[in-house]
């Protein structure tokens, strides 16, 4: 933190573990305020994770189909899964795209990093451009993962933002960096 924005500073005074998980990690701290008052904040700690925008020399995307429990709904994604502690995270892009998509890439670009839930999770994704795919069989799927593959072109894939075929804000935020790597050259 710069000290420009130290007037917006809340400071930890003590931390409280409320749930471990094996995905989440969830507290409960207090903090004084920049007021000088105190308050309490929960949050979620996440490992963090990889998404991949996998483009085909055709310019086609690979998307991942698959239920999400939390939401109770089957929802249409591009390729991601968390870090594993301590690797490094263009392996573990490299992982996920495997994984689930049976794909890899002879090109990785790293285009930056997202958090999607500031206001109650540390979680951050990383965002990665994949070129020069090579199909590598099958899928390599976890223990009771169960993922369709498909693809998708540029128009298609904003198409499905456009009418919430898409909602997921890793994908979304994929898709926008899709079109300006692709359309503008970025």
């Amino acid at each position: 933190m710069t000290d420009q924005f130290m007037h917006l500073y809340e400071e930890p005074l003590e931390s409280t573990q409320v749930f471990a998980g094996k995905l989440l990690d969830v507290r409960r701290d207090r903090v004084r305020l920049p007021n000088g008052k105190e308050s309490w904040r929960e949050y979620v700690r996440h490992q963090g994770a990889a998404v991949i925008i996998a483009q085909h020399a055709d310019d086609r995307l690979i998307f991942v189909r698959q239920h999400r429990y939390p939401l109770h709904c089957t929802i249409l994604e591009l390729p991601a899964g968390k870090i594993d502690p301590g690797e490094d995270i263009l392996l573990t892009a490299q992982r996920e795209l495997l994984e689930e998509s049976g794909y890899s890439a002879s090109e990785w670009r790293y285009l930056g990093v997202l958090h999607p839930c500031v206001g109650y999770s540390n979680e951050r994704i990383e965002i990665f451009l994949a070129r020069g795919l090579q199909r590598q069989g099958g899928q390599n799927l976890d223990d009771n993962e169960f993922i369709d593959v498909l693809e998708l072109t540029l128009e298609e894939a904003i198409a499905a933002v456009r009418n919430g075929s898409v909602t997921d804000s890793k994908t979304i935020t994929g898709i926008f960096w899709a079109e300006k790597v692709i359309r503008a050259g970025w």
